[in-house]
């Protein structure tokens, strides 16, 4: 049994997992726990599997807290406090819906990828003494983890255990389970990817952009507003997210190495393709183009709960293995963004330092690791 949801980085980890685990037992049998709202995204994404992983739909809901915004203003912002207090009773549902289930499943473990909806069923296995595991992807842990770490048997983390207040003997340091997709790629073979996606170019350095499967507004008007300084040097494969593409692309230039797309069904081609990564700092993301060994210039989104994204961008700023941009200076003076696109094109050598220490912080047997622990854990059940 797994559950996460709300985005595709709780979903795509926990895909790695179950593959590992399929591995090495033909027989498993696992469902899938998410919200209703992201239940279609993570049916899309667990289809992916080896076998057959039936989804379970809950209701489920989030506490927002906003960083960088006062708490009194937070108090006083009405719809956000009237969201909160709706989704304290849809956790109660949750929980109820996930007790029912789980104890008609009888499941082995309960593994949680991180996430709101992740609590109720958290709770739920804790309540029916189903072993539970759980993973936190984010450097700094998020609240739904933290609440459930007490009642977990085993936690990995995506980040070495100093950044956590976990419990350091259930504890361990596995990485972010990532698809093996996403492995460096060879110049002949990333000539040939690049020829794949459509570029005009193949030798042309690529950069690749990226905000998420939700896109990111401001990078997405930073890089169509300096597309034609960039164009001349460097060719672009932009994901804006379905939702921001047809405003992204009603600002960007036509070009023939510029290529626009709402989302990439492949993504790990494209980044396999990139010689550069303009990227958030989701921490899925981050560990899959550390598997890449891809040169990145990462520019948070401060604005999250707890500011996690900066957190996580401020583990590969510290190493050097990566440039990290603030979102509001961009926004400001876009020539911030297209003085270091610029730098990192003309200097392959500043990107293959950048691209080995970003590789650094890659751990290839991150889901092999977590399917042990899962195992492990799920020979304990009595």
């Amino acid at each position: 049994m797994s559950a996460g949801g709300g985005s595709g980085g709780h979903v795509t980890p926990a895909l790695a997992v179950l593959r590992e685990l399929y591995r090495q037992d033909s027989e498993l049998t696992a469902y899938f726990i998410t919200d209703r709202k992201f239940a279609t995204s993570a049916s899309g994404i667990m289809a992916k599997a080896p076998f057959e992983v039936r989804i379970k739909r809950i209701y489920a809901g989030k506490l927002r807290r906003y960083h960088k915004v006062g708490l009194l203003r937070q108090l006083f912002d009405i719809p956000t406090m009237a969201r909160n207090i709706r989704d304290i009773f849809l956790v109660g549902i949750g929980f109820l819906q996930s007790y029912r289930f789980l104890r008609r499943v009888k499941p082995d473990v309960v593994f949680t990828k991180g996430g709101f909806v992740c609590l109720p069923v958290g709770l739920a296995a804790r309540a029916l003494k189903i072993p539970l595991v759980i993973h936190d992807s984010d450097a700094h842990p998020g609240l739904t983890n933290r609440l459930l770490a007490k009642h977990a048997a085993v936690i990995g983390t995506g980040a070495p255990t100093e950044n956590y207040n976990y419990p350091q003997g259930r504890t361990h340091y596995v990485g972010i389970p990532v698809d093996r997709a996403f492995h460096p790629v060879k110049a002949a073979e990333q000539q040939k990817l690049k020829g794949q996606l459509g570029l005009h170019d193949v030798k042309k350095p690529l950069l690749v952009v990226t905000g998420g499967g939700l896109g990111a507004r401001n990078i997405n008007r930073a890089v169509a507003t300096i597309a034609n300084q960039l164009l001349d040097k460097v060719a672009i494969v932009h994901v804006t997210g379905t939702a921001l593409y047809q405003e992204t692309l009603a600002a960007a230039p036509e070009h023939i190495d510029y290529i626009i797309k709402p989302f990439l069904p492949g993504l790990a081609m494209a980044m396999g393709a990139a010689d550069m990564v303009v990227t958030r700092a989701g921490a899925t993301s981050l560990a899959e183009l550390a598997a890449l060994a891809k040169p990145t210039i990462i520019i948070p989104n401060a604005h999250l709960p707890n500011g996690h994204q900066v957190k996580n961008a401020e583990v590969y700023a510290k190493a050097g293995a990566a440039v990290v941009m603030e979102e509001e200076k961009i926004t400001l003076d876009h020539r911030k963004l297209t003085r270091v696109i610029l730098a990192l094109a003309a200097s392959a050598e500043k990107r293959e330092i950048l691209g080995r220490k970003m590789h650094a912080f890659a751990k290839p047997d991150a889901a092999l690791d977590m399917a042990a622990l899962i195992a492990e854990a799920a020979a304990t059940k009595t």
